[in-house]
């Protein structure tokens, strides 16, 4: 009565681990606009199983072990679903604009290049600069243009 639930929920098990550890495997396949995600459907393989094996076990009748074992899945793979997208959008965001923040140059910094380190929320690490006039090393700057992962700085008045 048990195997059907606990095969389930492991090939669930496994599948979750994978997308996981590796990355969505399903994502290759590109079905359904991502509507088909490896994760969720790791979560509610797990749930199908677990349900399905605790219900059982509690002594309820095999169709309900089934139709609360499906029920419980489809939920908890929509809200998987919806858990991915999230994370998904918050973490493949367009990245906040580095414009008006001000820093220290960590190297003298040319026109070719250099580096500052900025004081703004986010800037954990330093960033790659340049200027129009060279900026000695410990000078503060002022970004005035964010270009992809370099900045454009001036130096801020003494």
């Amino acid at each position: 009565m048990l195997i059907p639930f606990l095969v389930v929920g492991g090939l669930g098990l496994v599948l979750l681990v994978i997308s996981l550890v590796i990355g969505d495997v399903l994502d290759h396949f590109e079905l359904g606009d991502g509507l088909v995600s490896g994760t969720a459907l790791g979560v509610g393989l797990t749930v199908f199983g677990a349900a399905g094996a605790l219900t059982v076990s509690a002594g309820l009748e095999l169709v309900w072990a089934y139709v609360l074992a499906a029920v419980l899945a489809v939920a908890a793979y929509i809200a998987s679903v919806a858990f991915v997208r999230s994370l998904a959008r918050s973490s493949d965001g367009v990245p906040a604009s580095a414009v008006g923040l001000s820093g220290v140059a960590t190297v003298t910094i040319t026109a070719s290049g250099g580096e500052v380190s900025l004081d703004g929320p986010g800037e954990l690490e330093r960033r790659l600069a340049y200027a129009d006039t060279a900026i000695a090393e410990g000078s503060r700057v002022r970004v005035v243009q964010h270009s992809g992962s370099r900045v454009k700085v001036v130096a801020e008045p003494a």
